[in-house]
């Protein structure tokens, strides 16, 4: 397992990421964050482990820079920016094909509340490298008219007592045209704190990514 800290070029500037890599990772999950969060989420950290014990790689980053950051935790400006959050996830998509050690690999997406409508974004850019998106209490909504773009196939998680989150997600994936599920985890809210539901959300997320394609071999499930 290799880990590092890297630094994405995203328009003019810079965003800071963890980049880890089992051996012979099978594809690399990029993780978008909610709004008001980052890439130290400790909810999206603990779905990344699960992921790379299952021969994953993953890449948590931010998606603003530091100039940005300090804007948005004044102003809220930028974090409901979904085209902006969008296009930070296709700036790493990009990244990941240059380098030799992720050039190869297909792309998986995870998004967290606002971070989903951005990978769904990212996704209808990049239909290529992306192989599938997960959205986690998200807002697939905020997607708008993208929505019918995305290509990979979708699993929207959301937690069953998340009640207006849930339908929100129901619209959304009534204008999915990609294939596609609703997953509810019985008895969790919008973070998924009870006992067992984050847990929950990383099996439904590992069976997700690990599903092959129309044309592919299942890939390994680790070591």
């Amino acid at each position: 397992m290799t880990s590092q800290a890297v630094s994405i070029p995203a328009d003019g500037s810079a965003i800071a990421g963890d980049l880890v890599l089992p051996p012979e990772a099978a594809a690399v999950v990029l993780f978008a964050h909610g709004s008001g969060s980052s890439r130290h989420s400790p909810r999206n950290r603990a779905v990344a482990v699960s992921l790379q014990d299952v021969g994953l790689g993953t890449l948590l980053m931010d998606l603003l820079t530091a100039r940005e950051e300090q804007v948005d935790v004044v102003t809220a400006r930028h974090r409901f920016d979904i085209g902006l959050l969008g296009r930070r996830l296709v700036s790493a998509i990009d990244w990941l094909g240059e380098q030799p050690a992720t050039a190869r690999l297909p792309v998986a997406l995870f998004g967290a509340s606002t971070g989903a409508a951005a990978a769904l974004v990212a996704a209808a850019e990049r239909p290529g490298p992306v192989r599938s998106v997960v959205s986690r209490g998200g807002r697939p909504d905020l997607a708008g008219d993208v929505l019918s773009r995305v290509r990979a196939p979708v699993l929207l998680i959301v937690g069953g007592e998340d009640t207006q989150v849930l339908e929100m997600n129901r619209e959304a994936a009534a204008r999915l045209s990609a294939p596609h599920r609703l997953h509810v985890v019985p008895g969790a809210t919008h973070l998924f704190e009870e006992p067992g539901a984050l847990e929950a959300v990383a099996a439904a997320a590992r069976e997700w990514f690990l599903r092959p394609g129309p044309h592919e071999e299942p890939p390994p499930r680790g070591p």
